[in-house]
């Protein structure tokens, strides 16, 4: 394990080099320029989307693959990782989460948008992602082999291990119980979800995720009206700490923008090219479609679950900061270093038995995380399982729900900071390797995004033609859509 630890912290070293920060941040804005500032003008859109959406017997509805897309973004990180964000980086890493989460808005409706467009079928349902649109839109078929690879070991390797291992810690703290009773609780119940293929991961997304998030932004909002009066000073200290280089914080501003990004991404995971999966599942008469949708849970993700997160440690002043040359700077909590304590501190202060709801809250957290992740893992793989026999897929498939499941009962035994680096490191090299490719293929996805607003315009409910726009490679939406443009009801 101490070699583990050593290989992850080298690699870590690596891959959140500050060149990646930059590179999210200056592709983020890119993104939001070239659109049009999409991801603040077409909120409306994006609601009459979901409103609207349909499933069908190849793919699951708009609603569907946005609430599992949400599953993989809103997990243990929301609450976790942004109290890590507040350990390292002080209250200023706050706003760079929620800048990398307007500007991530915009590229997770580039990378949706073109798992739309270059989606496939294999056994009678959609599937696409990184991979697909790597192979069909640049033609780079080793490159996309890599991405499905990376971001299948990412979702059945890193994911699983820091989700679990957050389970057994609140559970041990909340109910005593150990932590093996407890992996073995969260394999049987995961092996039920995810034997039960797409269609009852995303029944159990339509269920789970506006419940877990409903429930925890009431927790939020009764802790901070309970101190409204601190809300203010909140507000400034975050602002403040961000930018203030004389403050108590100005030390902390480079690291606050580091962790702000950095858990802000592992957070919504725009741009990692985690949310494509789902994207492509839908079904959906125009890509952009979806693009929108996904577009939006972003805003879910980040500016309502992680702000909630950072709003009742802040008010509640349960946290502690490390400051550059690694001692305590701000040590209101004696002797804790870990961030999921923050959380549960402060929500026992004002909700009987805070400890034991929040151990259930973040346990349906991690549950939807997992079985998102599993489903991005089997669209990643079932990229090179195109051409088999139906036999081989599912004994591929059944051979990957073995590994997630083992993952998931090996991080029971982990340590948080092991479990925190190595998903760190899969997202990190995630990012760059996926980040590059959506700028390449950014054009595209801009294309249809002119072509939607056109037929907008028009009065039409758009469709998509790839033939008409010059893209080539998405035949599948010869197959889609009818032959005549339908007037909108």
């Amino acid at each position: 394990m101490e070699l583990y630890n050593n290989i992850i912290y080298f690699l870590l070293g690596i891959v959140w080099h500050d060149a990646l920060v930059w590179l999210l941040v200056i592709a983020g804005a890119y993104f939001t320029i070239k659109s049009g500032f999409l991801q603040f003008r077409s909120l409306p859109e994006m609601i009459r989307l979901l409103k609207n959406s349909k499933a069908s017997e190849k793919g699951i509805s708009s609603l569907q693959a946005f609430l599992l897309s949400i599953s993989v973004r809103v997990g243990t990180g929301n609450v976790t990782g942004t109290a890590t964000a507040i350990l390292f980086g002080g209250p200023g890493a706050i706003f760079w989460m929620w800048v990398i989460a307007a500007l991530g808005a915009a590229s997770a409706f580039v990378e949706s948008t073109l798992a739309q467009i270059y989606k496939g079928e294999v056994n009678g349902t959609y599937v696409g992602g990184p991979a697909y649109y790597a192979e069909k839109g640049l033609g780079m078929k080793f490159y996309g082999g890599i991405l499905a690879l990376t971001l299948a070991i990412s979702a059945v390797v890193g994911y699983p291990g820091i989700q679990s291992n957050i389970i057994a810690s609140t559970f041990d703290t909340a109910f005593g119980i150990p932590s093996t009773i407890t992996g073995i609780g969260i394999v049987v119940f995961l092996a039920w979800i995810i034997f039960g293929g797409v269609k009852r991961i995303a029944k159990a997304s339509e269920k789970i995720v506006p419940i877990m998030c409903m429930v925890y932004l009431i927790i939020a909002t009764i802790i901070i009206i309970a101190n409204i009066t601190s809300f203010p000073k909140v507000i400034h200290l975050i602002i403040n700490s961000a930018f203030n280089s004389k403050s108590m914080y100005g030390g902390l501003i480079g690291s606050a923008l580091i962790w702000g990004i950095r858990r802000g991404v592992y957070s919504n995971e725009a741009g990692i090219g985690s949310g494509a999966p789902a994207a492509a599942a839908a079904e959906v008469s125009h890509p952009v479609k979806q693009g929108l949708i996904q577009a939006c849970s972003v805003y879910v993700d980040t500016l309502l679950i992680c702000t909630a997160t950072a709003f009742i440690i802040l008010v509640t002043s349960s946290y502690n900061t490390i400051g550059a040359d690694g001692s305590m700077l701000i040590e209101n909590l004696p002797g804790i270093e870990d961030g999921t304590s923050f959380v549960l501190l402060a929500v026992d202060q004002y909700i009987p038995f805070g400890n034991q709801i929040m151990a259930i809250v973040l346990t349906a957290f991690a549950f939807t995380c997992m079985y998102g992740g599993y489903y991005q893992a089997e669209a990643s793989i079932k990229y090179f399982l195109k051409n088999k026999s139906e036999k081989v897929i599912n004994n591929s498939m059944v051979a990957l729900k073995v590994v997630l499941l083992t993952m998931a009962f090996m991080g029971t035994q982990f340590t948080s900071q092991t479990a925190w680096n190595t998903v760190d490191v899969f997202g990190g090299t995630m990012a760059w390797m996926h980040m590059i490719l959506i700028i390449l293929l950014s054009g595209t996805a801009f294309k249809a995004l002119k072509d939607y607003e056109k037929q907008k315009k028009q009065g039409l409910d758009p469709v998509f033609r790839p033939d008409e726009l010059g893209i080539k490679n998405a035949e599948i939406w010869n197959k889609i859509n009818p032959e005549k443009l339908d007037k909108t009801v």
